[in-house]
């Protein structure tokens, strides 16, 4: 990308300067403004995972105050810029903490009812011009220099929207970035890993808005005129077609989409009446028709062609050696009583999944939990680490009373855990993977990664995270991406990034599920590593070979309620253990 990135910028900069039609800086400019609405989806939708057909409403927000600023208060334009960003912040703030808590079709049905509201709001508002608009708007003046509609404003619509993609591209390689490409996964891991999940969705759903409303603004400028016809739901559903047809992941897929769409819709709209004989707005047929055959052929949109024949690497420059380590929690002392789980209860419904189970574990223990499927393991892992709230009971953490509270703020105190399931980011690397875990070690936020100013803390969690890599035996497999391992080298990526969080607790679920009996031992052996330097472990585990010549003390669950608790030579002699695994006392 970097070889030919700063030829196109600067081919798209000079543009104006070139003996070429005006009607082309009318294209370029409307690319330009196109672009920055679908960069907003790019982020909220290819990388949230959040569907959203109201884009359109926030660049009349930004239009809107550009022109009602301007021409009935004589405001100056970068002021309305400005006013522009915060409406449009405010506005995202409140649809955002209604909305984004909704989930399914649910959210994208959300945001055509809001986009509908706003839309029908500007064309209602007298003070607003209702469907007739505000005219007159006035061009932008830079250092006294009159930019126009055309080949001065060109240069500043691209400023803004290369910029944006610049900023985004340094948003997403970050720690911020690698929390939002977490949200599209679910939020179960990104909370265990310390993760505020909501607080990302409103980021996003924020910048997005942004985003429209510059673009906007530029349009207000571009235009000259205002009125709701550009801002309805139907340009909307453009906005989302021109990101999913460049590439909904791809940041430079929204340059891609709208080039096409807006080149393709203007030859359309000349060619279709000659062809059919009629006017009429066939082109959104062609559309329809041509964004089913992208999505059943190119899902991933057409910047997945380019990336076809473009040499793309996954492999990070290792410039983190000798970088400093990120901070360490103060280890327990031994025997020193880490996990109470008091008569913890579980139902759903009539049906009693957890039934007043409880133990203990201290301070460099390992205590396995078994039993056969469906007892309910799981289950109670869910409820110790706040994935589950519970039905009864209460879970202390070092005489704390942890019950209720969110499986971030229970993460943050120095518990960590795997998945029964994996969980992970498909489409980053296992490097990035595991640096996943040390987010609730470092703090860079959101405009210090834009802004490129967190290098030195993102070289310490990549150098932890290769540590932890190294730790399990995947150290040569740091730029492999994650969806391409197979299931145990996943497991044990897990784990490396469970370890990333410097848990004083680790809670693995059937870690050994998938390994082969080489790759059982290397774990078996971590594990008592792990043991020996101070930390405890809580496992689910099937294999019995596995668990007995590790664990200390082993808790036996049978559907749902504890069986027994003892040594693994106590639980191996238990008549009532070997009933419940073979359905028989003989």
């Amino acid at each position: 990308m970097s070889r030919w990135a700063f030829p196109a910028f600067a081919a798209v900069m000079l543009l104006p300067a070139l003996p070429v039609p005006d009607f082309w800086i009318t294209q370029s400019n409307y690319i330009g403004l196109y672009a920055l609405v679908a960069l907003g989806l790019v982020l909220l939708t290819g990388v949230g995972g959040f569907t959203s057909f109201g884009q359109a409403a926030f660049v009349g927000v930004g239009a809107y105050a550009a022109a009602f600023l301007a021409v009935k208060m004589g405001v100056s334009p970068w002021i309305t810029l400005l006013v522009g960003q915060v409406l449009a912040v405010g506005i995202a703030l409140v649809l955002g903490a209604i909305t984004l808590r909704m989930s399914g079709h649910y959210l994208p049905l959300a945001t055509i009812c809001w986009g509908l509201v706003l839309y029908y709001t500007m064309g209602n508002m007298d003070w607003l011009g209702k469907y007739d608009g505000l005219l007159g708007v006035p061009t932008l003046h830079f250092f006294g220099q009159d930019l126009g509609t055309g080949r001065g404003l060109h240069v500043v619509i691209w400023v803004f929207a290369l910029a944006a993609a610049l900023l985004l591209t340094h948003l997403l390689d970050s720690r911020p970035g690698r929390a939002i490409r977490s949200l599209k996964s679910g939020a179960t891991m990104a909370e265990a890993m310390g993760i505020s999940t909501l607080r990302y969705k409103i980021t996003i759903f924020v910048i997005a808005a942004m985003l429209a409303a510059a673009s906007g603004w530029l349009f207000a400028h571009f235009q000259r005129t205002v009125n709701p016809t550009p801002f309805s739901l139907a340009k909307g559903i453009e906005y989302l077609f021109m990101a999913v047809l460049g590439g909904v992941g791809s940041v430079w897929g929204a340059f891609l989409g709208s080039a096409v769409v807006r080149l393709t819709e203007d030859q359309l709209q000349v060619l279709l009446p000659k062809l059919i004989g009629t006017s009429g707005n066939f082109e959104t047929i062609v559309f329809g028709i041509v964004l089913v055959v992208v999505l059943k052929y190119a899902p991933d949109g057409l910047w997945s062609f380019v990336g076809r024949w473009r040499k793309s690497s996954t492999t990070r420059v290792r410039d983190w050696a000798g970088a400093e380590p990120l901070p360490k929690r103060a280890k327990p002392a031994a025997g020193e009583r880490l996990l109470d789980v008091d008569q913890v209860r579980k139902q759903f419904g009539g049906l009693v999944a957890v039934n007043d189970v409880g133990f203990t574990l201290d301070a460099g223990e390992i205590v396995a939990l078994i039993g056969p499927n469906g007892a309910g393991k799981s289950t109670t892992f869910n409820l110790i680490t706040g994935v589950l709230p519970l039905s009864g009971g209460a879970v202390r953490w070092r005489g704390q009373d942890i019950s209720g509270r969110p499986s971030r703020a229970i993460a943050r105190l120095g518990v960590s855990r795997t998945f029964q399931h994996v969980k992970m980011i498909p489409e980053m690397t296992v490097l990035e993977n595991v640096a996943l875990g040390g987010y609730g070690r470092t703090s860079s936020g959101v405009l210090r990664a834009m802004l490129r100013l967190d290098r030195a803390e993102e070289k310490r969690l990549f150098a932890e995270a290769e540590a932890q890599l190294a730790r399990i035996g995947m150290a040569d497999r740091l730029h492999e991406l994650a969806g391409n391992l197979a299931l145990g080298p996943q497991r044990l990526m897990e784990i490396a990034r469970a370890l990333a969080t410097d848990p004083a607790l680790l809670l693995l679920d059937e870690p050994a599920a998938g390994l082969r009996h080489h790759e059982k031992q290397a774990l078996a052996g971590v594990l008592r590593q792990l043991k020996a330097e101070g930390m405890s472990l809580l496992l689910v585990e099937h294999d019995m070979d596995f668990v007995m010549g590790l664990a200390d003390r082993v808790v036996v669950m049978e559907f749902g309620t504890k069986l027994m608790e003892g040594t693994p030579a106590e639980v191996q002699a238990s008549p009532a253990v070997r009933a419940a695994y073979l359905g028989t006392e003989h």
